[in-house]
């Protein structure tokens, strides 16, 4: 590698800036108009490729309402009624409030579509329900948050997967019936092992809530049940595209938050515009960003290169996705995951192509990659969150975490070794991969 070539440079570039606490995105911008220079061609085209880019991708729009839906769902006392409603449910069973945790993610999965939204919403009231009177050590109780936090962006909506359907070509409505199983066996796991930990380290028993408020419970929480049915309908039964679809989710939330809960103002509803477009910019800088850099990722043929390299090793399409798994779970110990998506995804799917890899099952082992090595240390983004939000020590955190990490990945294998499993129910629905 010539490290005084102009993509060498504008790639130090970008560390350097990053490294200095430019924003990503902003970092990656910077980098590519330093390569075009250095190129001798015109570096308007930065500006054009990012304008390009954005704008005639009507799928980016998904992003920002997804966010606004989960943003309403959160408000007032939603969070609150479905929280019953887990507990109802699995609260009898042994490490009854971990339970809660886990379906509580699950649930709360069908309005996010973030870990980190996750994590911060309805895990932040997690960890003060675990770890109040000394039920639960605040270091078990964080790790279980940032793990099962894990589970929101592999099933539908996701934004990792919005973003990977941008970037590919794939159909969002099949990545997200993919992401269903997957989702679920994930969430499955991770409740097998807490009560496994529950009997270990006799966690206790939440008092089993009487027959009778079942149907209460239910009924209150039925409401903000619906809205992934509202969604998911509405999808695959082809009255709307995946960006009305999500529009559509942000009008329901906000309709039973006002309309029948009652539960924000004017002022809730303000917050919520307002927190939904901090977090959308942020993401929406860094696919500017990612968009001008793939240009020069492009332009430097290196997905060719790549596909041309891994030739040379005879990869069979199993081991293909082997060697993904490695590089992609090292780099999400570094690396945010919405910049794996954009930046390393599409110089593998080439080479995934050419192998005859299906790319649904190769978006859901990616994405699945990716929010593991969200809580994997030393840069995992969840581990930091949980840490300032529960009050512990990053080692404490860890050593915590390593059950759930040994699951995940046990997880991660079987997805990857099983691709009937991830393309079962998109088959139903009409797939032909």
């Amino acid at each position: 590698m010539n490290f005084t070539s102009p993509f060498s440079l504008a790639l130090g570039a970008i560390i350097v800036l990053s490294l200095l606490g430019v924003p990503v995105g902003q970092a990656m911008i910077g980098g590519s108009i330093l390569y075009l220079y250095l190129k001798g061609m015109d570096m308007g085209t930065a500006a054009e490729q990012l304008l390009n880019g954005t704008y005639q991708s009507f799928l980016l729009l998904a992003i920002p309402l997804f966010i606004l839906a989960a943003t309403i769902m959160s408000s007032g006392s939603v969070m609150d009624r479905l929280m019953r409603f887990c507990n109802a449910i699995v609260g009898r069973f042994p490490g009854g409030l971990a339970q809660v945790n886990v379906l509580q993610s699950i649930v709360f999965a069908s309005m996010s579509g973030s870990a980190l939204a996750d994590a911060a919403g309805s895990g932040k009231l997690m960890q003060v329900m675990m770890t109040k009177d000394g039920k639960y050590t605040p270091g078990f109780a964080a790790a279980l948050t940032a793990a099962s936090s894990v589970i929101g962006p592999i099933l539908p909506p996701s934004i990792p997967l919005v973003l990977y359907a941008l970037v590919s070509g794939t159909s969002i409505g099949y990545l997200f019936l993919a992401g269903v199983l997957p989702g679920l066996l994930l969430g499955g796991v991770m409740m097998v092992l807490i009560h496994y930990l529950a009997k270990r380290r006799k966690f206790p028993v939440e008092p089993p809530v009487p027959l009778r408020e079942m149907p209460r419970i239910t009924r209150e929480a039925f409401p903000a049940l619906m809205l992934p049915v509202v969604l998911l309908g509405c999808l695959y039964t082809g009255v709307t595209t995946p960006t009305e679809a999500a529009g559509l989710a942000a009008a329901y939330a906000l309709l039973i938050s006002v309309a029948l809960y009652r539960s924000i103002g004017w002022r809730d509803i303000h917050d919520a515009l307002m927190s939904s477009a901090r977090i959308s910019i942020s993401i929406g800088i860094l696919i500017a960003g990612a968009l001008v850099f793939n240009y020069v990722i492009t332009v430097e043929n290196i997905p060719a290169s790549l596909s041309s390299l891994l030739a040379t090793f005879n990869l069979s399409p199993l081991g293909f996705l082997l060697l993904v798994n490695l590089l992609l779970l090292g780099l999400g110990c570094f690396l945010e995951g919405s910049t794996i998506i954009l930046v390393i995804l599409p110089v593998l799917l080439p080479t995934a192509t050419a192998l005859g890899v299906d790319p649904v099952h190769f978006g859901l082992v990616a994405v699945l990659n990716i929010m593991i090595g969200l809580v994997t240390p030393p840069y995992g983004l969840l581990l930091f969150m949980m840490t300032k939000i529960a009050n512990v020590s990053l080692t404490v955190l860890v050593v915590e975490m390593v059950p759930f990490l040994v699951v995940m990945i046990g997880t991660l294998a079987l997805v990857t070794l099983w691709p009937d499993m991830v393309l079962f129910i998109p088959r139903l629905a009409g797939y032909s991969g």
